[in-house]
């Protein structure tokens, strides 16, 4: 089993805005929504910004005139800018609502499409919960950022400069004393930054493990109770839970510290700005009524500034869940056939030497992509012919690459030396879509989806109906599907877990024989039956294989019977070929082999006169 490692942490140097620009092809398209929520929000800041001058004519002139409809007048204007500053924001929301789904929709179709091409290997190296997460919990912190902080950094940062400005117009000497505090923030937020992403990337990354382990625990419920494991598995998802929430807590101390410095440096500078006022109006050098409109300004300016903290965090988890979203996506997946196939049509099959009819396998090699370079190829120079109409069964001890080698007549790995050919065509020159309507294939262990019996057995062939479904339901020997409560129309759960192994392995074999293909692949594909099923799934597959060019990995006798000849796979290469008599006299390894399977743990008696004997 290919072990799953967890990809490698970004490179050092990296940068959020460099990562978050990466989004912008699927910005591209809702640009026109953003950028007119944008200019919503910052008219809604600029009535919040208008509010201190109104209290400015308020408190100078109809206060200090003792007008009564004055202050009336200026209060009824002090609630309306509230009320339009309230209202643009909510249109503001309006507006981005549906962009924005629509942008995090995109991207996980996009993703989804990718996973789909991606190759075997990657799904072999990655954990699901990693990918389950950059689907799910990192594409809505992508969506957050894109409804938020994407446009408050602008809005707020525009409402800063022009707040300032205010200021410095109405008392340039107290603006300077705001202004002190910012140099010291900026170095601050730079310094937080890198932490925080840092913070960010690891709590993530740990919350795909824990998708992982809470995935694999509940696919695997009936192993952990059957082996009284779920301490264990308490004690491995407390430790994980415990290493994030460890993390947590080292991104809201950052937090924290960093909305300490924020809040008060802001804070200290309108304390000193208080009393240097107060001073010039005792002195009367500047109005009560400039006062009150400047403490109210930067009053207004608090939260822009505060909320730099809380946005560039924000801004810092999304930078991070881009990266994570661009690693798989960045995962380079087989180039997409030309539908019309990769060069000439293929030879008509009457017209190719006998040589080259059916499947061919010359000189494969196989190697994983992480494999140790100095680790022997997994399949090394494999030839082997299976003639048109005839099943081959392909045989070897446990982990001798005979499941490797079925995967690659599908294109499920890349052979990387060699090639493989169905009738003359070379597979690597066939567009996959064609490939995978030839080929069909079993195996050893069955999955289904959450989807009906019928859907399942049908997903075998596209455009396939009643006929079909009962036809190859007939074959597998799966009339136990007559009786579930809604028959071919009965939801067989997540992984088709309400079914037997028995069951699940009967039905991918009626879904590897419904669409009744020219070339077959099963991998051991009746291991989970009972003699008397498994006999009469034989004789009903037996009329299939007639028809059709086989391959078959079997590891019993009577699955080797099946076949016109068996194949030996040993040390990565086929060592001998014959009908399954001449092997067990030419093949000491083969009979080996065979007599294991028959008489597990038997005396050492010599398998050739067992089998000899057998015969006479």
């Amino acid at each position: 089993m290919t072990e799953t490692r967890e990809p490698p942490p970004p490179a050092a140097g990296r940068s959020a805005v460099r990562s978050l620009l990466r989004l912008w092809p699927y910005v591209r398209p809702v640009r026109a929504r953003l950028a007119m929520a944008a200019a919503v929000a910052i008219v809604a800041s600029f009535a919040s910004l208008s509010i201190p001058l109104a209290l400015k004519w308020l408190v100078d002139g109809p206060v200090a005139g003792s007008d009564p409809s004055g202050v009336w007048l200026g209060g009824g204007l002090v609630l309306l800018l509230g009320l339009l500053e309230a209202s643009l924001f909510a249109v503001r929301r309006f507006i981005t609502a549906r962009p924005l789904a629509r942008v995090e929709a995109d991207m996980r179709a996009d993703l989804y499409r990718h996973l789909q091409r991606l190759p075997v290997a990657f799904h072999d190296r990655w954990a699901s919960g990693q990918l389950l997460s950059r689907s799910t919990t990192d594409l809505t912190l992508l969506r957050i950022f894109l409804a938020f902080p994407v446009t408050f950094l602008l809005v707020n940062s525009v409402t800063v400069v022009a707040g300032f400005v205010v200021l410095l117009i109405q008392q340039w000497m107290l603006g300077l004393v705001l202004l002190v505090p910012v140099v010291p923030l900026v170095v601050l937020c730079a310094y937080f930054e890198e932490r925080y992403s840092r913070a960010a990337r690891t709590a993530q990354d740990q919350s795909g493990d824990l998708a992982t382990v809470v995935e694999e625990s509940v696919l695997g419920i009936r192993i952990i109770k059957g082996f009284g494991r779920h301490r264990g598995q308490e004690k491995a998802f407390a430790a994980l839970s415990g290493r994030l929430r460890g993390t947590e807590l080292h991104k809201a101390h950052l937090l924290g510290m960093l909305w300490a410095f924020i809040m008060s440096l802001p804070e200290l500078a309108i304390g000193a700005a208080l009393v240097l006022g107060v001073l010039q109006v005792a002195d009367g050098e500047l109005s009560a009524g400039t006062l009150v409109a400047f403490l109210s300004t930067a009053l207004a300016l608090r939260w822009p500034v505060e909320s730099f903290g809380f946005l560039i965090a924000i801004s810092n988890e999304a930078a991070t869940a881009a990266d994570r979203y661009f690693e798989v996506m960045d995962t380079p997946a087989p180039q997409q056939d030309d539908a019309s196939g990769a060069g000439a049509a293929p030879q008509a099959k009457s017209a190719l030497p006998e040589e080259e009819k059916g499947l061919r396998l010359e000189g494969v090699g196989f190697r994983y992509p992480d494999a140790p370079a100095d680790a022997p190829p997994v399949l090394d120079g494999v030839d082997l012919h299976i003639r048109p109409g005839e099943t081959m069964a392909l045989v070897g001890t446990t982990g001798s690459g005979k499941t490797t080698l079925t995967a690659l007549v599908p294109r499920l790995h890349e052979a990387t030396s060699g090639r493989i050919t169905l009738d003359g065509r070379d597979i690597a020159a066939m567009p996959r879509e064609r490939l995978r309507e030839l080929v069909s294939v079993a195996f050893e262990d069955p999955t289904l989806f959450s989807a009906s019996v019928g859907e399942n057995v049908l997903m075998g062939a596209e455009g396939g109906g009643e006929a079909e479904l009962r036809r190859a339901l007939e074959v597998a020997q799966a009339g136990f599907v007559h009786s579930l409560p809604e028959g071919t129309r009965t939801q067989v759960g997540e992984q088709g877990l309400s079914l037997s192994g028995g069951q699940r392995q009967r039905l991918a074999l009626a879904r590897a024989v419904v669409g009744d293909p020219r070339f077959l692949i099963l991998d051991d594909p009746l291991s989970a039956l009972d003699v008397h099923t498994e006999a009469l799934v034989e004789a009903a597959l037996r009329e299939v294989l007639a028809g059709t060019t086989a391959l078959v990995v079997a590891h019993r006798p009577s699955t080797v019977l099946l076949a016109d000849r068996v194949a030996l796979l040993s040390g990565g290469r086929i060592a001998a070929v014959g009908t399954h008599h001449e092997l067990l006299r030419t093949s000491r390894e083969y009979a080996l082999l065979m007599a294991g399977d028959e008489d597990r743990g038997g005396a050492a008696e010599d398998p050739y006169a067992r089998h000899e004997g057998g015969r006479r």
